[in-house]
Protein backbone atom coordinates (compact mmCIF):
# COMPACT_ATOMS: atom_id res chain seq x y z
CA UNK A 1 0.00 0.00 0.00
CA UNK A 2 1.30 3.76 -0.56
CA UNK A 3 1.78 5.39 2.25
CA UNK A 4 0.36 8.55 0.70
CA UNK A 5 -3.14 7.00 -0.13
CA UNK A 6 -3.92 8.10 3.40
CA UNK A 7 -3.85 11.46 2.60
CA UNK A 8 -5.63 11.22 -0.44
CA UNK A 9 -8.52 9.25 0.56
CA UNK A 10 -10.74 11.16 2.21
CA UNK A 11 -14.18 12.14 1.13
CA UNK A 12 -16.30 15.34 1.73
CA UNK A 13 -17.83 15.89 5.40
CA UNK A 14 -19.77 18.40 7.04
CA UNK A 15 -17.52 21.56 7.71
CA UNK A 16 -17.40 20.70 11.11
CA UNK A 17 -16.00 17.13 9.81
CA UNK A 18 -14.31 18.46 7.48
CA UNK A 19 -11.81 20.46 10.02
CA UNK A 20 -11.46 17.47 11.84
CA UNK A 21 -10.09 15.50 8.75
CA UNK A 22 -8.09 18.45 7.37
CA UNK A 23 -6.21 18.65 10.92
CA UNK A 24 -5.88 14.66 11.00
CA UNK A 25 -3.87 15.08 7.36
CA UNK A 26 -1.89 17.88 8.20
CA UNK A 27 -0.49 16.58 11.70
CA UNK A 28 -0.84 12.80 11.17
CA UNK A 29 2.95 12.04 9.79
CA UNK A 30 5.87 14.37 9.22
CA UNK A 31 5.56 16.11 5.39
CA UNK A 32 8.21 16.47 2.71
CA UNK A 33 8.34 16.68 -0.95
CA UNK A 34 10.07 14.30 -3.36
CA UNK A 35 12.80 16.19 -5.65
CA UNK A 36 12.83 14.03 -8.86
CA UNK A 37 15.92 12.80 -10.08
CA UNK A 38 15.85 12.59 -13.90
CA UNK A 39 17.72 11.31 -16.91
CA UNK A 40 18.64 12.98 -19.62
CA UNK A 41 20.88 15.83 -19.01
CA UNK A 42 19.16 18.35 -16.73
CA UNK A 43 19.79 19.74 -13.91
CA UNK A 44 17.62 17.96 -11.67
CA UNK A 45 19.36 19.50 -8.43
CA UNK A 46 19.33 23.03 -8.93
CA UNK A 47 17.58 25.27 -6.77
CA UNK A 48 19.47 23.92 -3.67
CA UNK A 49 17.59 26.24 -0.88
CA UNK A 50 14.48 26.40 -2.03
CA UNK A 51 12.10 23.04 -0.70
CA UNK A 52 13.61 23.36 2.09
CA UNK A 53 12.28 27.30 1.98
CA UNK A 54 8.45 26.49 0.95
CA UNK A 55 8.34 23.51 3.04
CA UNK A 56 9.26 26.08 5.73
CA UNK A 57 6.58 28.89 4.46
CA UNK A 58 3.73 25.49 4.77
CA UNK A 59 4.83 25.13 8.03
CA UNK A 60 4.38 28.53 9.22
CA UNK A 61 0.94 29.04 7.18
CA UNK A 62 -1.04 25.69 7.95
CA UNK A 63 0.79 24.83 11.20
CA UNK A 64 1.78 21.25 9.44
CA UNK A 65 4.31 18.97 10.63
CA UNK A 66 6.74 19.14 8.06
CA UNK A 67 10.50 17.92 7.43
CA UNK A 68 13.28 20.29 7.19
CA UNK A 69 14.37 19.18 3.77
CA UNK A 70 13.16 17.20 0.62
CA UNK A 71 13.69 13.67 -0.30
CA UNK A 72 15.84 13.06 -3.14
CA UNK A 73 13.87 10.24 -5.23
CA UNK A 74 13.21 7.98 -8.32
CA UNK A 75 10.88 6.57 -10.81
CA UNK A 76 13.04 4.09 -11.50
CA UNK A 77 13.00 2.12 -7.96
CA UNK A 78 10.55 2.71 -4.99
CA UNK A 79 11.30 5.80 -3.62
CA UNK A 80 8.72 8.13 -5.35
CA UNK A 81 6.32 5.81 -3.44
CA UNK A 82 7.37 7.25 0.16
CA UNK A 83 6.30 10.70 -0.76
CA UNK A 84 2.91 12.43 -1.57
CA UNK A 85 3.77 15.03 -3.85
CA UNK A 86 6.88 15.16 -6.39
CA UNK A 87 8.81 18.19 -8.06
CA UNK A 88 11.11 18.79 -10.47
CA UNK A 89 12.87 21.68 -11.77
CA UNK A 90 16.15 22.01 -14.14
CA UNK A 91 17.24 24.19 -17.06
CA UNK A 92 18.05 21.26 -19.64
CA UNK A 93 16.38 18.00 -20.89
CA UNK A 94 14.34 15.85 -19.41
CA UNK A 95 13.73 12.16 -20.53
CA UNK A 96 11.47 9.11 -19.21
CA UNK A 97 11.90 5.74 -20.14
CA UNK A 98 8.20 3.79 -20.62
CA UNK A 99 8.48 1.93 -17.11
CA UNK A 100 9.06 5.48 -15.66
CA UNK A 101 6.17 6.96 -17.19
CA UNK A 102 4.23 3.50 -16.28
CA UNK A 103 5.27 4.26 -12.81
CA UNK A 104 4.34 7.87 -12.61
CA UNK A 105 0.83 6.96 -14.43
CA UNK A 106 0.47 4.52 -11.31
CA UNK A 107 1.30 6.92 -8.50
CA UNK A 108 -0.86 9.87 -10.46
CA UNK A 109 -4.29 7.02 -10.57
CA UNK A 110 -3.52 5.88 -6.96
CA UNK A 111 -3.67 9.59 -5.55
CA UNK A 112 -0.06 11.25 -6.25
CA UNK A 113 0.63 14.63 -7.42
CA UNK A 114 3.02 16.09 -9.86
CA UNK A 115 4.27 19.59 -9.00
CA UNK A 116 6.29 20.69 -12.45
CA UNK A 117 8.46 23.94 -12.75
CA UNK A 118 10.35 24.99 -15.23
CA UNK A 119 13.63 27.06 -14.80
CA UNK A 120 14.02 28.16 -17.90
CA UNK A 121 14.85 26.03 -20.71
CA UNK A 122 12.63 22.69 -20.25
CA UNK A 123 9.38 23.64 -21.64
CA UNK A 124 9.69 21.53 -24.92
CA UNK A 125 10.99 18.34 -22.41
CA UNK A 126 8.22 18.91 -20.36
CA UNK A 127 5.19 19.29 -22.47
CA UNK A 128 6.58 16.06 -24.74
CA UNK A 129 7.14 14.34 -21.14
CA UNK A 130 3.46 15.13 -19.57
CA UNK A 131 1.65 14.59 -22.42
CA UNK A 132 3.03 10.82 -23.26
CA UNK A 133 1.68 10.08 -19.57
CA UNK A 134 -2.27 10.58 -20.71
CA UNK A 135 -2.53 10.91 -24.08
CA UNK A 136 -6.63 11.59 -23.84
CA UNK A 137 -6.04 14.08 -20.83
CA UNK A 138 -3.06 15.99 -22.28
CA UNK A 139 -2.09 19.31 -20.43
CA UNK A 140 -4.42 22.95 -20.14
CA UNK A 141 -4.30 25.70 -18.81
CA UNK A 142 -5.83 25.83 -15.40
CA UNK A 143 -8.20 28.83 -14.96
CA UNK A 144 -7.84 31.63 -12.36
CA UNK A 145 -11.01 30.18 -10.95
CA UNK A 146 -9.84 26.89 -9.97
CA UNK A 147 -9.07 26.65 -6.04
CA UNK A 148 -5.87 26.01 -6.50
CA UNK A 149 -5.06 29.65 -6.47
CA UNK A 150 -7.38 30.31 -3.23
CA UNK A 151 -6.55 27.17 -0.84
CA UNK A 152 -4.83 29.06 1.41
CA UNK A 153 -3.95 32.34 0.31
CA UNK A 154 -5.91 34.29 -2.03
CA UNK A 155 -3.77 34.76 -5.69
CA UNK A 156 -5.76 37.77 -7.34
CA UNK A 157 -3.30 37.37 -10.14
CA UNK A 158 -3.15 33.94 -10.36
CA UNK A 159 0.36 32.25 -11.14
CA UNK A 160 2.98 35.18 -10.44
CA UNK A 161 5.59 36.24 -12.74
CA UNK A 162 8.70 35.94 -10.65
CA UNK A 163 11.71 36.07 -12.98
CA UNK A 164 11.23 37.35 -16.90
CA UNK A 165 12.08 34.23 -18.97
CA UNK A 166 10.24 33.98 -22.50
CA UNK A 167 8.62 37.45 -21.92
CA UNK A 168 5.04 37.61 -21.30
CA UNK A 169 2.76 36.44 -18.74
CA UNK A 170 3.37 33.38 -16.73
CA UNK A 171 0.88 29.90 -16.98
CA UNK A 172 -0.41 27.52 -15.28
CA UNK A 173 -0.96 24.23 -17.03
CA UNK A 174 -2.56 20.64 -15.90
CA UNK A 175 -3.63 17.33 -16.19
CA UNK A 176 -6.86 16.49 -15.11
CA UNK A 177 -8.05 12.50 -14.25
CA UNK A 178 -11.61 12.11 -13.44
CA UNK A 179 -11.82 16.03 -12.45
CA UNK A 180 -8.94 15.95 -10.14
CA UNK A 181 -5.86 18.14 -11.05
CA UNK A 182 -3.08 15.42 -10.54
CA UNK A 183 -0.22 17.62 -12.37
CA UNK A 184 0.43 21.60 -12.25
CA UNK A 185 2.90 22.76 -14.31
CA UNK A 186 4.18 26.43 -13.98
CA UNK A 187 5.32 27.90 -17.00
CA UNK A 188 7.41 31.17 -17.46
CA UNK A 189 7.04 31.91 -13.61
CA UNK A 190 10.06 30.12 -12.34
CA UNK A 191 8.53 29.63 -8.39
CA UNK A 192 11.46 27.63 -7.82
CA UNK A 193 13.73 30.61 -8.28
CA UNK A 194 11.41 32.53 -6.03
CA UNK A 195 11.64 30.37 -3.21
CA UNK A 196 15.58 30.51 -3.21
CA UNK A 197 17.31 32.08 -0.47
CA UNK A 198 16.65 35.94 -1.18
CA UNK A 199 20.25 36.49 -2.00
CA UNK A 200 21.05 34.42 -4.20
CA UNK A 201 18.79 35.43 -7.43
CA UNK A 202 18.53 39.06 -6.05
CA UNK A 203 14.57 38.58 -5.91
CA UNK A 204 12.74 41.16 -4.12
CA UNK A 205 10.76 40.09 -1.01
CA UNK A 206 7.43 40.56 -2.08
CA UNK A 207 7.95 38.17 -5.35
CA UNK A 208 9.79 35.74 -2.80
CA UNK A 209 6.54 35.96 -0.44
CA UNK A 210 4.18 35.63 -3.60
CA UNK A 211 6.24 32.55 -5.15
CA UNK A 212 5.79 30.53 -1.25
CA UNK A 213 2.38 31.66 -1.22
CA UNK A 214 1.49 29.51 -5.06
CA UNK A 215 3.84 26.64 -3.89
CA UNK A 216 1.95 26.59 -0.52
CA UNK A 217 -0.88 26.40 -2.61
CA UNK A 218 0.00 24.15 -4.81
CA UNK A 219 0.78 21.57 -1.69
CA UNK A 220 -1.99 22.15 0.36
CA UNK A 221 -4.14 21.28 -2.96
CA UNK A 222 -2.28 18.44 -3.50
CA UNK A 223 -2.29 16.47 -0.02
CA UNK A 224 -6.65 18.18 0.16
CA UNK A 225 -8.18 17.88 -3.01
CA UNK A 226 -10.59 15.92 -2.06
CA UNK A 227 -11.64 18.02 0.80
CA UNK A 228 -10.86 21.81 -0.81
CA UNK A 229 -12.32 21.10 -4.13
CA UNK A 230 -11.87 20.38 -7.91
Amino acid sequence: MIDFVFWMSCVRFSSLGTLLTLAGLLYAQELTIGRLRYSGGGDWYSNPSSLANLLAAFRRDTGARVALREKVVSLQDGSYRTVPIIYFTGHGKLEFSEKERENLRAYLREGGFLFADDNFGMDPYIRKELNQLFPDSPLKEIPCSHVIFRTVHDMPGCLPKIHEHYGGPPQAYGIFLNGRLVVFYGYNTDLGDGWEDIDVHNTPPHKHELALKMGVNVLYYALTAGLVGK
